[in-house]
């Protein structure tokens, strides 16, 4: 039986391909539930470039919106060259069984062009949450 607390989403912006997985993790105090989700992003395009911003959109169960932004992920502004890939994994708290995240990386070519890369929503589910 398939864990119905993992979604993937996907999305291709100018050659870069974002891909996420996303899972429950764990409950904490006061019913905050904490999902992990790892990202890979991939280099398509015939360029170098960047990343050196993310945007992120958060909604609860509730409906309620939460925006998130900062410098790179995790620490770190990776540059990826064609062909290359970098991966990370991240969480997310929530105060609902389910909610999802969706967003932007804002990226820089080589000669200075910026663009935002897509990250497609998906999904955040404690197991066996009907919604």
């Amino acid at each position: 039986m398939q864990d119905s607390s993992i979604h993937t989403s996907e999305a291709v912006t100018r050659g870069i391909r974002v891909a996420v997985t996303s899972r429950f993790s764990h409950l904490e105090a006061h019913q905050t539930r904490w999902f992990t989700y790892t990202i890979r992003i991939t280099n398509e395009s015939l360029d170098t470039v960047r990343l050196i911003s993310r945007h992120w959109i958060i909604t609860n169960g509730s409906n309620e919106v939460e925006q998130v932004r900062g410098p790179g992920v995790v620490g770190k502004q990776p540059t990826l060259s064609p062909g290359q890939s970098f991966e990370y994994t991240s969480g997310c708290p929530l105060s609902t069984p389910f909610g999802s995240m969706r967003g932007t990386y804002q990226m820089v070519t080589e000669d200075g062009a910026k663009f935002d890369a897509e990250i497609a929503e998906f999904a955040l589910t404690e197991p066996y949450t009907v919604h």
